[in-house]
C-alpha cells in the first residue's frame, strides 16, 4: 500500500514537474511576443492617454473610431495569424521551401486582405453619424477615421512578417521593433497633437498621422531585416524557387485565416459594438468605459502573447503528429493563464481608483471608470484561459466548431443579456460589462474542455491531470 501511493506521488510529481517544464518553454518562446503585444497595446494608451489630455469628447471620438475599426482590423489581424500556423507546421517538418512559400503567399493573402479592410472604411466612414453617438463626437472622428484606415495596410503588412518571424520561434525581431515604436509614436504624438517645434497643433488628428508613420516605418525596418538578415538568409534563398502564387496554398492559408479572423472578429466585435451601445448613453460613459477598456485590453495582450506561444508549439508538434506532446503544452498553458488571470484580478482590484487618472481628470469619468475597472476585474480569470484555448486549438487546425461555439457564447448569450441588463433594467454601462462577463466566461469552458477532450482516445501514459 505504501509502496503504491509512494509511486503514485512519483508520478504525479513527475507530471507536475512535466507541466513545468513546458510551462517554461512556452513562456520563453512567448515571452518577447508578450513584450511586443504590450508594445503595440501601449501605442494605443499612450494616444488615449495623449488625446485624452487635451479634452474628453477628443477621448470620446478616438473610442468612437477604434470601435469601429477595430472589427475589420481584427478580422485582418486573424487572417495573418494563418502565416504563423502554417510556417510553424513547416518549420516542424524541417521544411525550409515551403517556410518560405507559405511567406510568399500569405503575404499575398494578408496583403489584399489589407487594401480591402482600408478602402471599406474610407467608403463608410459617414456610418459615424449614423451610431447616435454625440453629434460633435462623431465630426471629430471622421479625420481621425480616415488616417487611421491607411495605417492598417503597413501595420497588416507588419503582422504578416511577424507572424512568419514568430512560426519561426524568432520572436525578438518584431519585438525589438514593436518597443522601438514606443517612444518615436510618443515623439510624433508630442509634435502633432500640440504643435511642437512650430509644427501645426492637429490635436486628435495628429495621434492619427503619429499612428501611419510609426507603423509605416515598423513595416520598413521588419521586411529590410527579413531581407537582409543571415538568420532569414536560407527562407530567402528558397524563394528563387519557391515564391510562386498557389491558389492551393491560398486555400490552405484560408482554412485557417478565416475561422481564425471569423473568432477574432466576433470577440472584438462584442466588444466594439459594447463600446458604441455604451456611448448611446452618452459621452462621459464612452469616456470611462474606453479606459476601463484600454485597461483590459493591455492585460489581454500578455494572454494573447501566451495564446500566441502555445499555439506556435502546438502547431510545431502537429508537424510531427506528436498528439502527448500536444496535450501537455496546452495542459501546461491552460494553467499558465489561470495563474496569470488571478494576478490580473488582484492588481486591477487594488488600483481600481488609481487607474483611470492616469487617462483623464474629469470626476464623472474617473468615478464611473473606476467602478468598471471592477467588472473588468471579474472577467481576467476567463478572459486569459480563452484566449489559451482558442490559440491552442488554433494550433491543431480545430478552428471551426470553436467559431461556432464563440458565436453562440458573444453573440447569442452574453450582448442580448448585456443590452438587457443596460437598457430594460437601466443598469447602463455596467449592464454592458456584466453580459461581457457572462459571454467570456461561456467561451472560456466550451473552448477549455474541447481542447482537453482533442484527441481523447490517445493514451496519455505520464499519469499528468489538470
Amino acid at each position: 500500500m505504501l509502496l503504491q501511493q509512494a509511486l503514485s506521488f512519483s508520478i504525479n510529481m513527475h507530471g507536475l514537474g512535466l507541466l513545468r517544464n513546458e510551462a517554461g518553454k512556452t513562456l520563453k518562446l512567448a515571452g518577447p511576443i508578450i513584450l511586443g503585444e504590450l508594445a503595440q497595446m501601449a501605442l494605443s494608451l499612450i494616444d488615449t492617454a495623449m488625446v485624452g489630455s487635451v479634452s474628453y469628447k477628443q477621448l470620446a471620438a478616438a473610442a468612437l473610431v477604434m470601435s469601429v475599426v477595430n472589427i475589420p482590423f481584427v478580422l485582418g489581424i486573424g487572417m495573418t495569424m494563418s502565416v504563423s500556423q502554417m510556417v510553424a507546421m513547416a518549420h516542424g517538418r524541417n521544411d525550409a521551401q515551403k517556410v518560405s512559400h507559405y511567406l510568399y503567399n500569405g503575404f499575398i493573402l494578408c496583403s489584399f486582405t489589407a487594401i480591402i479592410i482600408s478602402l471599406g472604411l474610407e467608403c463608410s466612414k459617414d456610418i459615424l453619424f449614423h451610431l447616435k453617438q454625440d453629434p460633435e463626437v462623431a465630426e471629430m472622428a471622421v479625420p481621425f477615421l480616415r488616417i487611421i484606415g491607411i495605417s492598417i495596410i503597413p501595420m497588416m503588412l507588419f503582422m504578416t512578417l511577424k507572424q512568419f518571424t514568430d512560426g519561426l520561434e524568432y520572436t525578438r525581431t518584431a519585438m525589438t521593433l514593436s518597443l522601438i515604436a514606443l517612444p518615436l509614436n510618443a515623439f510624433l504624438n508630442w509634435l502633432l497633437i500640440f504643435g511642437n517645434w512650430g509644427l501645426p497643433r492637429l490635436e486628435l488628428v495628429g495621434a492619427a498621422w503619429g499612428t501611419l508613420i510609426t507603423r509605416t516605418l515598423i513595416f520598413l525596418a521588419l521586411t529590410f531585416t527579413i531581407l537582409k538578415h543571415k538568420t532569414f538568409k536560407r527562407y530567402m534563398a528558397a524563394g528563387r524557387t519557391h515564391w510562386k502564387f498557389s491558389w492551393h496554398t491560398i486555400k490552405e492559408l484560408l482554412r485557417i485565416g478565416i475561422p481564425s479572423s471569423l473568432q477574432a472578429g466576433m470577440e472584438v466585435g462584442v466588444f466594439a459594438v459594447s463600446a458604441i451601445l455604451v456611448g448611446t448613453i452618452g459621452a462621459v460613459e464612452q469616456a470611462a468605459h474606453q479606459i476601463a477598456m484600454n485597461c483590459a485590453a493591455f492585460t489581454f495582450m500578455v494572454s494573447m502573447g501566451l495564446a500566441q506561444g502555445g499555439s506556435i508549439r502546438v502547431s510545431n508538434a502537429y508537424g510531427r503528429n506528436d498528439w502527448n506532446h500536444i496535450l501537455t503544452i496546452g495542459k501546461s498553458s491552460i494553467l499558465t493563464a489561470l495563474c496569470y488571470g488571478v494576478l490580473c484580478f488582484v492588481i486591477f482590484i487594488s488600483f481600481n481608483d488609481f487607474l483611470p487618472m492616469l487617462f483623464n481628470d474629469n470626476v464623472e469619468v474617473v468615478k464611473l471608470a473606476s467602478y468598471l475597472l471592477i467588472f473588468a476585474a471579474i472577467f481576467q480569470i476567463s478572459d486569459a484561459t480563452q484566449a489559451i484555448s482558442v490559440g491552442l486549438l488554433r494550433g491543431a487546425k480545430d478552428v471551426k466548431i470553436p467559431t461556432f461555439l464563440v458565436g453562440i457564447a458573444y453573440w447569442v448569450v452574453g450582448l442580448p443579456i448585456g443590452y438587457f441588463l443596460a437598457f430594460n433594467l437601466d443598469m447602463k454601462a455596467p449592464g454592458i460589462w456584466t453580459g461581457l462577463i457572462i459571454g467570456l466566461s461561456l467561451v472560456s469552458i466550451f473552448l477549455s474542455i474541447r481542447f482537453l477532450r482533442l484527441k481523447k482516445h490517445i493514451a496519455i501514459t505520464d499519469g499528468m491531470s489538470l
